[in-house]
């Protein structure tokens, strides 16, 4: 079974171990609702994302499942305050993503024009053992 997941740009960057289509990794899942991507990928890319990796919280609630990564793509989009905002809080402008499929996945990428990079989608398939100790990472 293919999954779709979400990696937070700032979850890698801070202590996450770089990753390529192929590599075995072994990640935190946690549920999401799609819903809340649509600004960052639109409504379709959005609907395709199952699960976000996390390992900065709430982690402990869920065993690690055991993928082997088959696509990487990163996502850039604008960020604005949005107009009439009584904050300085930036958030995704609808319609401005850039996906760009890429080689590995290492919390940095190549800066484009008029976007930021704010994560990754990954397609991944679940290994045969599924569940296994998070220590133990093929790579």
């Amino acid at each position: 079974m293919t999954l779709t997941i979400w990696v937070d740009d700032w979850q890698i960057q801070c202590c996450g171990e770089s990753f390529a289509p192929g590599d075995v990794v072994s990640w935190h899942l946690l549920e999401v609702d799609p819903e809340d991507y649509a600004d960052l990928v639109g409504s379709d890319r959005a609907a395709e994302i199952d699960f976000c990796e996390e390992h900065h919280g709430r982690e402990d609630e869920h065993a690690p499942t055991r993928l082997r990564v088959l696509t990487i793509t990163e996502v850039h989009c604008r960020y604005e305050v949005p107009p009439g905002s009584t904050s300085n809080v930036r958030h995704p402008v609808p319609g401005t993503t850039e996906l760009v499929s890429v080689r590995e996945a290492d919390g940095r990428a190549v800066n484009r024009p008029h976007v930021d990079f704010t994560g990754y989608l990954v397609t991944a398939e679940q290994t045969a053992d599924g569940q296994e100790d998070p220590a133990s990472r093929d790579r």
